[in-house]
């Protein structure tokens, strides 16, 4: 990675976001912890300046226009420039039927997990594009390539992630600027327990029996570590990946192979 460069991780807080801006910061990059929660905030911060580079959180809601904005100032008034972005905020959504489905859950997912990276993107790139230099991942997930019952929020906004990534990257490559996707299948911790959960009640099933059946679709019988996800977005944005762009990336112990 560059030196002196700066990295915006979004949903940095904890869980993948936590690793990812440890990893970056292993990497050699500054790091801007962008997260709803100011209160876990401050361990990832703590941990980014363990590897001995700095971190500063700052309270930012993806879905918030205004917000997005203010944490861009502001991480430019500090650092001075970013030259990556990880759109990694993202909400689960409803587990329900579509036709249970209220109005509000899916506009509020789709506003956090795609008009968030948006309008991350929108004003990150700007600046970006004055440097020549860039890189960008969002995080979507193996939901955006193959369908998921009863979760149509989610997967619809998965699958527009990967599509804006697609895009996004024809019309930045000329200015060296790399846009990719990783798109991880289910990950270890307290997000996806509550998934499960909520399938289990929807089904009739135990837990026990919905976190078998997912484990059981992978080729390797598991699921995946978040370290997996972050080790995927530190290689994407060194200088080893230079042409690998518009790219959707599976980390998904073989779960999803396409």
């Amino acid at each position: 990675m560059r030196p002196e460069s700066t990295a915006i991780v979004t949903g940095g807080a904890r869980g993948i976001g936590q690793s990812i801006c440890v990893e970056l910061a292993r990497r050699g990059a500054n790091v801007v912890v962008a997260d709803l929660d100011d209160g876990e905030m401050a361990e990832t911060v703590s941990l980014v300046e363990d590897t001995g580079q700095t971190g500063l959180a700052v309270e930012t809601d993806v879905a918030s226009s205004e917000s997005v904005t203010s944490t861009v100032d502001e991480a430019r008034e500090v650092f001075g420039s970013i030259e990556y972005l990880v759109n990694n905020a993202g909400i689960a959504g409803p587990t329900a039927p579509c036709e249970e489905v209220s109005s509000d859950e899916w506009e509020q997912t789709l506003a956090v997990n795609l008009k968030g990276p948006f309008q991350m993107c929108r004003e990150v790139i700007p600046h970006m594009r004055a440097e020549s230099f860039g890189r960008i991942v969002n995080i979507a997930s193996v939901t955006g390539k193959r369908p998921l019952p009863n979760r149509t929020p989610y997967a619809t906004s998965k699958m527009g992630i990967i599509g804006f990534t697609r895009t996004l990257a024809a019309e930045l490559g000329e200015s060296n600027i790399n846009v990719n996707a990783v798109c991880p299948g289910s990950v270890e911790g307290p997000r996806i327990t509550t998934v499960f959960e909520r399938q289990a009640a929807e089904t009739g099933q135990t837990y026990e029996e919905v976190r078998s059946d997912v484990e059981a679709q992978s080729a390797r019988g598991e699921l995946v570590d978040r370290e997996d996800v972050a080790d995927l977005v530190g290689y994407l944005c060194s200088d080893a990946s230079d042409r690998i762009t518009g790219q959707d990336i599976n980390v998904s112990a073989g779960k999803i192979m396409y």
